[in-house]
């Protein structure tokens, strides 16, 4: 099989990984990859949102499936676009996306169907919305209703904070067109979960349970970023809790979903938050996350090739994921700046000195120059490791980071991936 993969962060070069261990696979090319999947593939230097130019490579190369992994490209239709000329590819509908790119969609679809989330209120005008901040109880949360690389949400302490926030979105317009609808919905309390399921529209296969690490430093503290580090699996999620979310969460969003005339086919990716009264939806995701792509890829057994060859044919009931026991983290090195504006061109070192089959570097972004790879992205590399208990997982992790391992000039990182697992036990049943 000929297969293309479309992105060229972290995710697509775990995902990359991942697909070159299946023996059904006899060529990968990366649109438009990055140093990183240069050593497991072909790049070719196509943007991932230049579909005209991504449909004619497909069909000149007889490519058997392709792999949409950021968000962008889904939700402005490239499914469709490719479906239309007969061409195998993994990932939702331009509709179906909705459920990512416009929150209004899926709060509302979640409202009509019952589906567990926070209490919000959706608008268009600005004064509208200022008006409502004068008379809530604080905190509230405030969303762009657009894609904004995870940046466009804010937990709002006070009204002063709010009322910033939504002159940035509404008036400022920050994300662009994004924050030209917001949502402002109640805060809700508890442990942050990303669940990810694979499905043909009707049946469907959970991963691993993982935990993504938001705000740039340790505590959860400063500014939201496209995620510092994530580990799997999660030791407070039982197998109970697990079937919960399937039961309460899952299901009904799929049959919704194809209800509404949206069938979905894809990664379907709600991120959820374990309230007291049970698990939530704060937001969907039509894609695989990032970067908890990169430790679940770490720990997937299963042939992820035969998988998305059963979702293409309907036929995901007759198949099962398997994972290896223990538990795999990601730490992700941004560079100075990030995630505001951030500095480019540092010399990247200590590359080689990984030699631990169980430890993996997955760039994002980076770019080689003259024979050296340098900073070329807000997130640079995700150091990822496999281990059996949590704690020994994540030294081995933070073990290749630094000047002893991997370095840069201006490197940032969050000391505390995983840690938060450890205070529910080290080990997973």
């Amino acid at each position: 099989m000929k297969i293309l993969i479309i992105g060229s962060g972290g995710r697509e070069h775990a995902l990359g990984w991942k697909i070159k261990q299946s023996p059904l696979v006899e060529k990968i090319y990366f649109a438009p990859g990055n140093p990183g999947t240069k050593e497991i593939g072909e790049n070719i230097a196509i943007e991932t949102l230049d579909f005209k130019k991504l449909l004619k490579f497909a069909k000149s190369k007889k490519i058997d499936l392709t792999v949409v992994g950021p968000e962008t490209p889904l939700v402005l239709g490239i499914s469709d676009v490719f479906r239309k000329e007969k061409l195998k590819i993994f990932g939702p509908s331009r509709k179906a996306s909705q459920i990512e790119g416009s929150k209004t969609f899926s709060k509302q679809l979640m409202k009509k169907y019952k589906i567990p989330t926070a209490t919000y209120f959706s608008f268009k005008d600005f004064n509208e919305a200022n008006k409502y901040l004068q008379h809530v109880k604080y905190p509230q949360v405030i969303k762009a209703d657009g894609l904004s690389l995870g940046k466009g949400v804010v937990i709002c302490k006070n009204r002063k904070d709010a009322e910033k926030f939504l002159k940035q979105l509404m008036v400022d317009k920050i994300f662009g067109r994004s924050g030209e609808k917001i949502i402002i919905e109640e805060c809700l309390y508890g442990q942050e979960i990303s669940f990810m399921v694979i499905t043909d529209g009707k049946d469907f296969l959970s991963f691993l349970p993982s935990q993504d690490h938001k705000r740039l430093n340790e505590n959860n503290q400063g500014p939201n970023t496209g995620g510092m580090g994530a580990y799997t699996p999660v030791p407070f999620l039982d197998k109970k809790l697990i079937k919960q979310i399937e039961k309460e969460i899952v299901v009904p969003t799929i049959k919704a979903m194809a209800k509404e005339g949206c069938l979905y086919q894809g990664i379907l990716y709600p991120g959820l938050i374990l309230t007291k009264e049970g698990p939530k939806v704060l937001e969907y995701n039509c894609r695989f996350g990032d970067p908890e792509t990169q430790p679940l890829m770490m720990s997937l057994e299963s042939d992820l090739v035969e998988i998305f060859l059963a979702q293409q044919k309907n036929k995901l009931k007759n198949k099962k994921l398997v994972f290896k026991k223990g538990f795999s983290v990601g730490v992700v090195l941004t560079s100075s700046g990030y995630p505001g504006e951030y500095k480019k061109g540092d010399q990247i070192i200590g590359l080689d000195k990984v030699n631990d089959k169980d430890v993996q570097i997955f760039h994002a972004g980076t770019k080689e120059v003259d024979k050296k790879i340098i900073t070329n992205g807000g997130r640079v590399l995700s150091v990822t490791a496999k281990g059996t208990t949590l704690d020994e997982t994540i030294k081995k992790a933070y073990q290749y980071i630094g000047k002893k391992g991997v370095y840069f000039k201006g490197m940032q990182y969050r000391k505390d991936i995983g840690k938060n697992g450890l205070i529910f036990g080290d080990k997973y049943d």
